[in-house]
Parts: C-alpha cells; structure tokens; sequence
C-alpha cells in the first residue's frame, strides 16, 4: 500500500520515469498559511544531481499543488501536489525486465505483479517516490514547528567512517539550523570528510556503500502516543520503513540494551531548575510504552548501499532459465544515505503529527 496514517492520510503515487509523481494529503488544517519558499528549500536538500556524491539525473523537484491551498493559504481540502519528471533515461533498464538486479526489488515485485510492473528506475520501488514523501513531511514540518517541535538529522555513518553523534539529553534547534546550512550534514567536519571519502572510493570502483542517519526531535512534550500497536516507535518506525532501502531502525541505544543491566540501561528521573521532570540519561531515545517522555526522541535508520551499480554481478535470465552477468548502466546514488536524510525528517514530522492527542 502507498498510504499512511489515519489522523493525517498520506497517499503517494506515480512512477519513476513516468509523465509524474506526486502525494495527496488529507487532515491538514484549514487557514494556515504554507512557507512556499520554506518548502522548496527543503526538498531541495534531496533533489538529484548535485554533484559526484549522487545521482546525475538532474530534476529541479518544484512542487505543483493541484487542490488544498489557495493564494498560499490551506483549505482543509485535500492537498493534491505533483512533481513532473523530465530527465529519464528509460533505455537504461531494458535488459532488467530479464535479469534483474540483486539487491533490488527487480524479481520479487515481478512475481507479485506478474511481469507488469514498471521497471523503468525502479518504478515504484525508486528511492524518486521519496520526492513527493518530502512535499508531504515538509508541510506537516512547519505545522510542528508552530508548536514549537523540532526535527533535525545528521549523516552518522558511512562505511566505517562515524559521525558525533546527537548528545541525547541535549540537541538543540541551533544544531539543526547549523546542518542545515552545511554542504554535507555531519556534525564533526572531519567526518564529514572521512566519509565523503568513503563515497568517491565506492563510486570510483563501480561500486556503492551503505550508511545510516540520526534523527532527532526536539519539543515533544511527555505524553504524546499510544501503547503497544499505536506506539511512537511503531509510527516512526512505519513511515521510516517506507523509505527505500532502509533495513533497520534503531531507538535510543538501540541493540545496545542486549548487553546491560537495569541499573545501568534505566534513564533516572530528576527535577530540573525550572521545575521539569527530565532524566540524567536518555538510552530510551526518549520514548517510553510507546509513549514520549519529554526528553528529546532520537534513533538511527540505516540504509543498504544502492544495489544498482557498474560492477559486474551474477544473475539470470527469467526468459531463458539460466545464469547470466550483469552490469547495469545508468544513473545511480553511490550512496542513499546522504540524499535520504530530510526524507527521514519528512516521515518523522509524519509520525509525529499522527501521533499528537
């Protein structure tokens, strides 16, 4: 399915090499007035074509809203927006209606689809159908931030280059602002560089290279979520899931927890000057029963490296029934990591809009 939430409804659709792509979007709230300009500036963040770093197809990803904002304002209607495609190079997938690619969803959504998917870059299952995901987040945003919520991220790794990470009891609004206006978003320049470093060698070999992202909201008050199925954790985590290419998302300390005690893994309470409950440490990544406590909400999405690349790799032949190489042409990201950090803001400001009381 292309759609999430219920108290906001985002449904996505179109086609990688398509005439479009494009999002609709129900439960906005009628008279609040849209930052164009702002919204622009954010999609740019993970437009194509900006560099050795990603992908050469060049797409300027400027929204054009068809229904639910008039002279700038929102109606309450649905918000129907769509970016048009225009640099495909559609010959480029030919062959991989045969042999599909490993590490991509060639095979198993042609036998879901019974050979009738668009396999034109990727079809459905591009990482292009993150462009209207960003429309979606980018609005949803600036409602948060009117309620003075936050939403940053950082590149935290790529390869075995690491990034600093957030410190978990203290991110501030400053620290986004400040990613926000660096060419690559990494805390710490040096592993910035370590890690741009870690891109070209991969690109450079015809080859690509996974990485993760920090993500991190800030002004959440504690209460926010449900229990069990309705949890945050659960709503992050199932709009982040639906970005390309993630395979794990991880809270707070994540996988960590396996190896402590309770007396060193639990965050203790404490009143702070101003007289606010928070606590000494934040392994839970500020979510507790699915519920926030307050304390900035952060977690990890680690993204697989782009499975489309230059080197020749074993596949076969669904026509002939037998082994073949492939190479596959084309353009690709050499890593997803670095274009896919405001799509990881988007889904966040999702969850977290469907999940306010």
């Amino acid at each position: 399915m292309n759609s999430y939430g219920e108290r906001i409804r985002l449904t996505i659709f179109g086609e990688s090499h398509g005439p479009a792509i494009g999002c609709v979007l129900e439960g906005l709230p009628p008279g609040t007035r849209l930052d164009q300009e702002k919204l622009r500036r954010f999609l740019a963040r993970r437009a194509p074509g900006q560099g050795t770093l990603t992908t050469l197809r060049k797409e300027d990803d400027i929204p054009e809203f068809l229904s639910g904002i008039q002279d700038g304002v929102l109606t309450g209607a649905a918000l129907c927006a769509i970016i048009r495609n225009t640099d495909q190079h559609s010959n480029d997938y030919a062959n991989l209606r045969d042999v599909p690619r490993p590490g991509h969803a060639d095979y198993p959504a042609s036998v879901k689809y019974h050979g009738y998917n668009d396999i034109r870059g990727g079809g459905i299952f591009s990482g292009r159908l993150t462009a209207p995901l960003c429309i979606a987040g980018g609005i949803v945003l600036q409602l948060l931030e009117a309620k003075g919520i936050r939403i940053g991220a950082h590149v935290a790794q790529i390869g075995d280059a690491l990034d600093t990470p957030f410190n978990p009891i203290n991110v501030t609004a400053a620290q986004f602002d400040e990613l926000d206006e660096k060419g690559f978003p990494a805390i710490d320049d040096n592993a910035a560089g370590s890690m741009m470093d870690c891109i070209e060698d991969a690109r450079r070999a015809g080859d690509s290279i996974g990485g993760a992202v920090e993500c991190a909201a800030i002004g959440v008050p504690a209460g926010i979520g449900d229990p069990m199925f309705g949890g945050l954790e659960n709503r992050i985590a199932q709009a982040v899931f639906g970005i390309p290419a993630v395979k794990a998302v991880s809270f707070g300390i994540g996988t960590e927890v396996a190896r402590l005690h309770g007396s060193e893994n639990n965050d203790e309470y404490y009143f702070d000057k101003t007289g606010q409950i928070r606590t000494k440490t934040n392994n839970c990544g500020g979510i507790l029963g699915g519920i926030s406590t307050g304390m900035p909400i952060l977690f990890k999405a680690f993204f697989k490296p782009t499975p489309s690349i230059s080197r020749e790799q074993s596949s076969v032949s669904l026509s002939k029934g037998e082994d073949v190489p492939l190479t596959v042409t084309g353009r690709h990201d050499p890593c997803i990591a670095v274009r896919a950090l405001p799509v990881v803001i988007a889904a966040t400001a999702l969850a977290l809009y469907e999940s306010r009381g």
